[in-house]
């Protein structure tokens, strides 16, 4: 049976009013919410209860394929750099990292500075295996400095989803200039990379403002036995302690950095020989390929940690303390995938579509077609990834019959796919479930703003910028 577009647009509020109610005023669990209401919008959406006759995908097939995928793709690399960060703790390596942060970049730089290494790691590498990777530096620089978690770790999230969602060769923008570039628009790889990473400047900087701002309203530090967290009322910085760590007993620069850095290094390897189309030019390529996928390159990076900074802990104790890290992934790794469930939902159902399509036939300015299309698949599904895919493929033959300019277009698309993150994106969970936050109020604030601010600088620079790009 046809589904009408009021009926889809019915489904998306009414699921997304249940999610909050559910998440707001009930002692119903994020996880269990998060389930019902992809069911809700499924079943108001037209899926059908089981697959029909032309094998249309059925409600729960679609909440347990969502939630497979998602974990597929970063639940092992979630479980690998939580057991990771266990073993920088117990040996001290994230007190090196701290403290090596600090001596660098200077006291009260710790939000820039991680926005920075954000802003550049994530240009080759998903933001989610980054944030995982890279969240026990703002861990222990929240325990050495006093300094909230909230916004450090809100910082270097940040910088993460920027470039991962503006710069090429992440997948999403180089799909976007492949669609404009395949539609007839004038639009050169190089020159857009460069503009991107421009562009992607002054919303990282605002952005960090925020999470600096958030991040003295809700102030979260770990607490001492770095398992738990706790809001002390004499709020920090406190650099003294930091500055004076006794370093004696710590593991060396070299060999703290070496077990992130490595997996980051074949990470980005992997992508340049993908970007090369040298994948399996030898024996040797497809080796380098092969261990820079994620999850292989994550593991090595816990092989790493374990033989080069547990070597000197009794197998007992390593093994307990990793353990523990797992216990705290379980229910990351559940409100993630059902995050990914509820994406997935949304995709099948066609809520997407129908708003994308609806808007192509309206009579807006041509650079704002990509951008509003991109914002509203953005909340409709999830995926910033998806939804600037979505925009530029269908507007991208727009744009060039209107003789609009390809790189504003582009640049569009791209920032709608930093709209609000919410319940239905994926890493809304990683980066809140990982410093710390799980009340849902809170959650917004750190994260749903954070978003809201990047795409809403995002907006006006697009202005700015059009001034200049006719």
């Amino acid at each position: 049976m046809e589904v009408s577009g009021t009926q889809l647009i019915l489904a998306l509020v009414i699921g997304l009013f249940v999610l909050i109610l559910l998440c707001l005023k009930t002692k119903v669990h994020a996880f269990l919410a998060l389930i019902i209401a992809s069911i809700v919008i499924g079943l108001i959406g037209g899926l059908p209860l089981v697959v029909d006759a032309n094998n249309k995908v059925s409600i729960v097939n679609s909440i347990t394929g969502g939630f497979g995928g998602t974990l597929g793709s970063i639940g092992i690399i979630i479980g690998f750099g939580v057991m990771m960060g266990e073993i920088f703790q117990l040996s001290g390596a994230s007190n090196r990292m701290a403290f090596t942060f600090l001596k660098l970049f200077g006291k009260g730089r710790e939000e820039f500075a991680l926005a920075l290494t954000g802003y550049i790691v994530s240009i080759p590498i998903f933001c989610d295996s980054a944030f995982v990777v890279l969240c026990p530096i703002a861990k222990s620089l929240s325990r050495t400095t006093r300094k909230s978690i909230v916004a450090l770790g809100a910082s270097l999230a940040a910088g993460l989803v920027v470039t991962h969602t503006m710069v090429p060769p992440t997948p999403g923008p180089l799909a976007v200039v492949g669609n404009l570039a395949s539609a007839g628009g004038n639009i050169d790889l190089g020159r857009y990379i460069i503009l991107s990473l421009i562009f992607s400047i002054p919303i990282t900087i605002v952005a960090v403002f925020y999470a600096k701002y958030v991040g003295r309203k809700i102030y979260q530090v770990p607490a001492a036995d770095g398992e738990n967290w706790e809001r002390p009322e004499d709020k920090g910085p406190d650099y003294t302690t930091a500055l004076s760590m006794d370093t004696k007993d710590m593991p060396g620069t070299f060999v703290s950095f070496f077990p992130l850095l490595a997996p980051i290094l074949l990470i980005l390897c992997n992508t340049v020989l993908s970007a090369l189309k040298l994948t399996e030019a030898n024996f040797l390529t497809l080796l380098l390929y092969f261990i820079g996928q994620p999850i292989v390159a994550v593991g090595i990076g816990l092989l790493l940690a374990i033989y080069t900074l547990g070597f000197k802990y009794a197998k007992g104790d390593l093994l307990l303390k990793m353990e523990n890290g797992m216990k705290s992934a379980g229910i990351i790794l559940l409100v993630t995938g059902g995050g990914g469930a509820l994406g997935r939902v949304l995709s099948n159902s066609g809520i997407g579509s129908y708003i994308a399509g609806g808007l192509a036939q309206t009579g807006l300015p041509v650079f704002i077609l990509p951008l509003v299309i991109a914002t509203l698949v953005r909340f409709a599904q999830g995926s910033g990834t998806v939804a600037l895919t979505t925009a530029s493929a269908i507007t991208a033959p727009i744009v060039v019959a209107a003789n609009g300019n390809p790189y504003l277009a582009a640049l569009a698309a791209c920032v709608g796919g930093l709209f609000c993150a919410y319940f239905n994106d994926s890493y809304f969970w990683v980066v809140n479930r990982l410093i710390g936050i799980s009340e849902t109020k809170e959650q917004l604030r750190i994260w749903t703003l954070t978003t809201g601010v990047c795409w809403l600088t995002g907006v006006v620079f697009l202005f700015i910028f059009g001034i200049f790009l006719r």
